[in-house]
């Protein structure tokens, strides 16, 4: 069957799941107001194309404002003065009143659920099952993250009497925040962040991903109605021209990017200021599988098969190589191929479907080029039919033997190409963590528990997480997630992100009459929101 074919016509695709027709947004939030765009617009394309007789015809989803730099810094300005140094309305609010709006938010953002997950399928091909838990886990984070807020603001409550001295500690809002996501969790992953950073306070700029834009539109009315103005502007167009400047203003406190680190890397150099930018980072990362002689073959193949190719193994948590035994490597690449010829390519609303087209432009041409090279130095494919392509469809490659020649052994693939690696000496493959970039995750397959043990110790100072007999992967959102080296800065998780983005203030005291009379004076009388002991129910 011809990989073209795998592309539906028109008519075969089910009426709730079609292409409504082109839309066309000219409308961003700025300072409180939908305000319309009278300049370029930049095309939304899909990676689904529809075929005609022989032809494929890629769909053109819609279009969204190609924003300026002096837009930009509109939107700066706004979230500047609604934050006015600290002495804003929103990050002067009551705790409750914040949680309040969000919560307004999350009602008003369920209403589109369908819409968005149709989108997502559309606009970067995730399938409808992954898209559905894409947008009910980000409801779930919103409010996991509520309950989270209310817990720490009991936390902050009471006084502490600390060595003669009085004291209230509570987290308060940073600043002026910019929030960035990336395309292949343009919902999820973006509002782990945004959503965090509104709600201790802070004022958002928020640019959308650069892939799986269109989706945000159904929302902008939920979050002009649910919040204050200037509190949250969103902004569309390309990085270099409205990102560049808002940097360069030094006017960005907080730096939420989920992106490549040579991206952030660019990116931090340009703000003047950099003692005074707070960034939260999740980066690239070549997260390893290690596979031991004594591995549970049979889980060790169904979990590297998700683990490398869920989404098209677009996740920064893939599995991106692994390495084996050499007494094992024949079984599990026999067996790893047989799993992956079962993998049914298709369309993202169809049911069943595992590989579906990629969104990035070029994308198809850019793993052709690893896969080619990995073959010119000695890799052999090991799947039939792997690597094959048309228009944006690429179908799941498993190279083996690959080794440190190629560019496959340390370049991230972020998509469906499966390298593996043999070894003799685990010292080899202890090597190649201790030395990689990045260090985001790993995970160790065996049954010998000393020997797993002291991997875990070995690893605990190289990567932000160690999986056992497991794929690498994000959740739960109350685990921390994080990284080492080039793969993240700071730390995220329902809890952690709410650190992220406040900073801890103390009012402080002597522990005499006359001073704790005073204190007791403020908090009766309610002379001070900070100061209060209300208790949050």
């Amino acid at each position: 069957m011809s990989l073209a074919t795998v592309f539906p016509q028109a008519a075969d695709i089910p009426p709730q799941f079609a292409h409504k027709g082109e839309i066309t947004q000219r409308e961003y939030l700025l300072n409180g107001e939908l305000v319309q765009w009278q300049g370029e617009l930049s095309p939304v394309v899909s990676p689904v194309y529809l075929r005609e007789g022989v032809n494929l015809q890629q769909v053109v989803l819609g279009h969204t404002p190609l924003l300026d730099a002096d837009t930009a810094l509109k939107a700066l300005d706004s979230a500047v003065k609604a934050y006015d140094l600290g002495r804003g309305a929103w990050p002067t609010m009551a705790v409750l009143e914040r949680i309040q709006h969000v919560e307004k938010f999350l009602g008003l953002m369920q209403l589109q659920r369908d819409e968005v997950i149709r989108l997502l399928m559309w606009e970067i091909g995730k399938t409808y099952p992954d898209a559905a838990k894409e947008f009910d886990r980000t409801c779930d984070y919103i409010r996991d993250t509520i309950e989270a807020l209310k817990q720490q603001d009991r936390d902050a409550s009471h006084f502490i009497i600390e060595q003669g001295s009085l004291g209230k500690i509570r987290r308060v809002p940073v600043g002026v925040a910019l929030c960035m996501g990336p395309f292949n969790y343009p919902l999820n992953e973006t509002f782990t962040t945004l959503i965090p950073a509104l709600i201790m306070g802070n004022t958002v700029i928020f640019k959308p991903a650069k892939y799986g834009v269109l989706l945000i539109q159904p929302l902008l009315q939920a979050f002009l109605h649910s919040f204050p103005a200037g509190v949250i502007n969103i902004i569309y167009g390309r990085g270099r021209e409205t990102v560049g400047v808002l940097m360069e203003s030094g006017k960005i406190d907080l730096f939420a990017f989920i992106g490549t680190n040579k991206g952030a890397s660019d990116l931090k150099r340009m703000h003047p200021k950099p003692h005074r930018l707070r960034a939260v980072l999740g980066l690239d990362a070549k997260n390893p599988a290690i596979i031991l002689p004594d591995a549970d073959m049979s889980r060790t193949v169904k979990e590297c098969l998700a683990g490398s190719l869920s989404f098209n193994g677009q996740r920064c948590t893939a599995l991106k190589i692994l390495f084996v035994q050499q007494s094992r490597a024949a079984e599990l690449v026999d067996k790893l191929s047989s799993a992956i010829s079962e993998l049914k390519a298709g369309m993202p609303w169809q049911q069943g479907v595992a590989i579906t087209p990629l969104p990035e432009p070029g994308k198809t041409q850019f793993l052709t080029e690893l896969l080619k090279d990995a073959l010119s130095k000695g890799a052999k494919l090991q799947n039939p039919g792997g690597g094959e392509t048309t228009a944006s469809l690429f179908t799941p490659a498993l190279l083996y033997p690959v080794n440190s020649s190629m560019r496959l052994y340390n370049e991230e693939q972020f998509g469906p190409l499966v390298p593996v690696v043999s070894y003799n000496d685990i010292n080899e493959v202890i090597d190649y963590v201790v030395n990689s970039n990045f260090g985001q995750q790993l995970s160790i397959f065996g049954q010998d528990a000393q020997q797993v043990g002291e991997l875990v110790d070995i690893f605990a100072n190289q990567v932000g997480r160690i999986n056992i007999n497991s794929q690498c992967q994000r959740g739960p959102d109350s685990f921390p997630f994080n990284g080492r080296k080039d793969s993240a800065e700071g730390t995220l998780s329902v809890v952690d992100a709410l650190r992220q983005f406040s900073t801890p203030t103390l009012v402080a005291a002597k522990y005499q009459d006359s001073d704790v009379d005073f204190v007791k004076q403020m908090v009766k009388e309610r002379h001070s929101r900070f100061l209060s002991t209300d208790f949050l129910f």
